[in-house]
């Protein structure tokens, strides 16, 4: 999988073992990779400053960044983007790790940048204030009609799970999956970082031409803090479902712009901590 995943040689003990040696033997082991992708942002006929170095697993960075572009409210959708492009970093040889993003004209230029990094567990590290952390969507979800059933949702993280290709050869990503009301697994991205997933996924929907995704529902398979229920609200997402906890601010968040948030999503049980009507 290149630099998705790499192989270390490491000690494996068994303390169950009934070997003499005391259950520790060498061997293989195969590891997620962790990068920086530094993100650049400017109008064209300029120097691009960098705008966020986030932590990521290489793959779908350009997904990865015109997402992270959407969810933090810098551009409204592919259209106000007229390239972007992995460029040579300072590393040699070329690394990849630098999205350069020409935006369209007229498009303003963020006025406060994140330029120090984010590590792979933070979705807001860099904001510069607290009013910061709170972006309005243009996508209002409060009055999609979309439904689904209990036994649907328990079936999602299994079909999730089944669409994780490098957590089953590494059991160190987070992932996220776009799925229908009828538990159809439309995509799924995966990355170190939860945020940076959900990112990817919102990415691949900008560039498609698929935002808002009304009608949609987004499964993670972590907890749910504010900040992915922040980024499915921007992506125009109704549905927020978790296999672990939600946090007060993202239950908060979901009632304020009128999503379903679902945490616990276990088997044949969950939470329902916003919006139950939408769960049948």
């Amino acid at each position: 999988m290149g630099r998705v995943t790499d192989r270390r040689r490491i000690i494996r003990i068994d303390l169950a073992s009934t070997a003499g040696n005391g259950g520790r033997r060498a061997g293989p082991d195969t590891l997620v990779a962790e990068e920086p992708l530094e993100i650049r942002v400017g109008p064209a006929g300029t120097v691009r400053p960098p705008l966020v170095v986030t932590m990521r697993t290489p793959g779908d960075d350009l997904d990865l960044a015109i997402g992270f572009l959407v969810t933090e409210g810098v551009i409204e959708s592919a259209a106000d983007v007229v390239t972007a492009r992995l460029c040579a970093g300072a590393d040699q040889p070329n690394d990849y790790n630098v999205v350069d993003v020409t935006l369209a004209p007229g498009r303003p230029v963020p006025a406060t940048g994140r330029a120090f990094p984010a590590t792979s567990s933070c979705g807001v590290c860099g904001k510069a204030s607290i009013d910061a952390v709170r972006t309005r969507s243009r996508f209002p979800v409060a009055g999609d009609p979309v439904r689904v059933a209990a036994a649907t949702l328990a079936t999602l993280p299994d079909r999730l799970r089944a669409g994780q290709r490098v957590f089953a050869r590494t059991g160190g990503l987070h992932a996220a999956g776009l799925f229908t009301a009828a538990g159809e697994l439309v995509a799924v991205r995966e990355d170190v970082g939860r945020h940076n997933a959900v990112d990817k996924l919102v990415g691949w929907a900008a560039r498609a031409g698929r935002l808002p995704l009304r009608g949609h529902l987004l499964l993670v398979s972590g907890r749910a803090g504010f900040e992915l229920t922040q980024k499915a609200w921007m992506a125009g997402i109704p549905v927020l479902a978790a296999v672990s906890a939600p946090s007060t601010l993202a239950a908060s968040l979901a009632d304020e712009a009128g999503m379903t948030l679902v945490g616990f999503l276990r088997g044949a049980t969950m939470n329902v901590y916003a919006g139950a009507g939408r769960v049948t």
